[in-house]
């Protein structure tokens, strides 16, 4: 098993963190861009922001299937070809000429996209040592947000000096050397253990995981924490497009820098664990996203921005922790396990907006504020039921161990 510390961790570790600034990278690319989709076709911000949903929807549904394959045909050579159908959908992105076209490429770039999260975890499980991979997770989901600030500033930058098709020709250059950069550093595989392929065993692991009480509120608190966090950004963009801000499309990409305090808290995650356990680390993650989400209603640009760096930071210390939770807690078919948390998040993305977006037309961002504490005041609740249910276990661990 591969240790904290050694070269295999480190090269194993940058890899899939190059993967996931990779596949970030390409699924927000659009977001900074939305104000200019929706001039450019004539659309309402409801469906500008399909181009963003579409991706998050195939993603999420393409999950389930990726890890059942990963488990009968390995780890790496899936990661692999996803990653390069994802290159060749971003270079074709940059020719497309209408919105049916974008919408089509986006949801094909959906499906080669959820390659690598569907896996990466798993791949961890199979090769690093539990204490290795609780650092390796928070430190590959650090990748997440960085890609997440790459990509919306490739896409407000040069979206706006050169438009939305040389914005997707600068990812789809990028995309290639993230490619060659992973297919050389991630080591090979040496405890995967290849299991038969069978297409019922998906629905079987789905119900199976779904039955475990644990499992299912992790998955809920991941799903409806990024129902709201990321759908909130798309429609902070249309606030600071209008007056009184007025900002163009690559001062709101600017915007996005707020996710390194995620960076932050996604590799703080790890360290927090060895103090608290993981679903206090959930409950203290969604409160800060609660907090933030006040911030923003603040009138002045600098506290709007002070709420969303509070945001990042307790969403995804919450984000890692829930992730790394399934792992450690689903004791059969992880890759499976880990695939549906992210069904559940990335699904939580797609339908977010249309939640939010009553709130939007009825009294704009303030509305959108309530709305959102409406739902994470629900997820916090969840978070407390799963720490009751966790510590009880652990007692009960305990005393029979004694």
């Amino acid at each position: 098993m591969i240790e904290m510390g050694g070269w295999a961790f480190w090269r194993g570790t940058l890899a899939l963190m190059i993967g996931s600034f990779m596949v970030f990278a390409n699924v927000y690319v659009t977001q900074p861009l939305l104000p200019m989709i929706a001039h450019e076709f004539s659309i309402n911000e409801l469906q500008a922001a399909s181009s963003f949903t579409i991706t998050t929807l195939t993603l999420g549904l393409s999950l389930l299937f990726y890890g059942p394959l990963s488990d009968a045909l390995g780890r790496k050579k899936i990661m692999v070809m996803t990653l390069f159908g994802v290159t060749l959908t971003t270079f074709a992105l940059s020719f497309a000429n209408d919105y049916g076209s974008l919408l089509l490429l986006r949801a094909l770039q959906g499906f080669f996209l959820a390659g690598l999260p569907a896996i990466a975890v798993a791949y961890l499980g199979d090769e690093y040592s539990p204490h290795a991979m609780a650092i390796a997770v928070g430190l590959y989901i650090s990748g997440n947000t960085l890609g997440g600030i790459g990509g919306r500033l490739i896409g407000g930058f040069i979206g706006e000096w050169q438009g939305p098709s040389a914005a997707f020709l600068t990812m789809a250059v990028v995309s290639l050397i993230c490619f060659g950069l992973f297919w050389l550093l991630l080591p090979n595989s040496r405890h995967f253990e290849a299991k038969r392929f069978q297409v019922h065993t998906i629905a079987t692991n789905v119900a199976m995981h779904l039955r475990n009480p644990m499992l299912l509120m992790c998955y809920l608190i991941g799903g409806f924490n990024f129902f709201i966090f990321i759908n909130q950004y798309s429609y902070i963009t249309f606030v600071l497009e209008d007056e009184p801000y007025s900002l163009s499309a690559k001062y709101v990409s600017l915007l996005f820098l707020t996710y390194l305090s995620g960076t932050v808290g996604s590799a703080f995650s790890g360290k927090l664990a060895t103090r608290l356990s993981q679903p206090r680390i959930m409950s203290l993650g969604t409160s800060i996203v609660m907090i933030g989400s006040l911030v923003t209603l603040q009138s002045s640009l600098l506290a709007i921005i002070a709420g969303l760096f509070i945001n990042c930071f307790g969403f995804f210390l919450c984000h890692s922790t829930a992730s790394s939770f399934v792992s450690k807690n689903a004791h059969q078919a992880k890759a499976s396990a880990s695939s549906l948390y992210l069904v559940f998040y990335y699904l939580g993305a797609s339908v977010g907006g249309f939640y939010l977006d009553p709130f939007w037309q009825m009294g704009g961002w303030g509305a959108v504020v309530i709305g959102s504490w409406l739902i994470l005041g629900g997820v916090f609740i969840v978070t407390l039921m799963l720490g009751h249910r966790h510590a009880n276990l652990s007692q009960s661990l305990t005393g029979e161990s004694v």
